[in-house]
Order: structure tokens, then C-alpha cells, then sequence
């Protein structure tokens, strides 16, 4: 009879192997929400390069930007850094900072 997803109740007799596992259980979640906040800073940073290389477009032309494009062209700039960050690894920025907090190179 299993009582969580990986425990069962001949598990339970040993003392400290709930404890363990449970252990192994928010390793997983802290490995989960490492690599969810090194996407997003990846995606964040890809945002601030894209918006830096169009604040090098010269403008003008035929139509002025009003205030509402403007908005709508950050947001899309957001969106296109997001999906660059969710597709196979991104620019490689967020494995090499998992990498580096999972080693220990970076400390709080």
C-alpha cells in the first residue's frame, strides 16, 4: 500500500527513511524552481539586449509611433525573450548559471 507517491508502508518501519525521502522530494522541487529562475532571468536578460539593439534603429519614416505601439512592441520583445529562453536550453545562459548555483560557485 503506497501512502505518497514513493513511500510505502514497509518504507515507514525504517526511522528515518521519511525523512530522507522527503528530503529527496524538496531537492527536487529547489532543482525545479533553480532551473525555472534561471530561465526567467535568461529571458529577462535577452529582453534588455533586444530592447538596447532597437533603441539603435534610427526612427522615423512614413508613420509615427504612437504610445500604443510602442507598449506593443516591448511586449512582443518580452514574449519573443521568453520563448527563445523555453526552446532546447535557450542561448545556453540558464545552464551555465544552474550549473554554477548546483556547484557551489555562486553563493548567497
Amino acid at each position: 500500500m503506497e501512502i505518497f507517491n514513493n513511500i510505502s508502508i514497509g518504507d515507514l518501519e525504517e526511522p528515518n527513511i521519511l525523512h530522507t525521502k522527503m528530503e529527496r522530494i524538496d531537492s527536487k522541487k529547489d532543482d525545479e524552481a533553480l532551473k525555472k529562475v534561471c530561465k526567467d532571468f535568461e529571458a529577462i536578460f535577452l529582453s534588455m539586449i533586444f530592447k538596447q539593439m532597437k533603441k539603435t534603429i534610427p526612427e522615423g519614416g512614413l508613420i509615427e509611433k504612437s504610445l500604443g505601439s510602442e507598449i506593443f512592441e516591448d511586449m512582443y520583445i518580452e514574449e519573443i525573450s521568453k520563448e527563445i529562453s523555453k526552446r532546447d536550453g535557450g542561448l545556453g545562459i540558464q545552464e551555465m548559471l544552474y550549473q554554477q548555483f548546483k556547484q557551489g560557485y555562486v553563493s548567497w
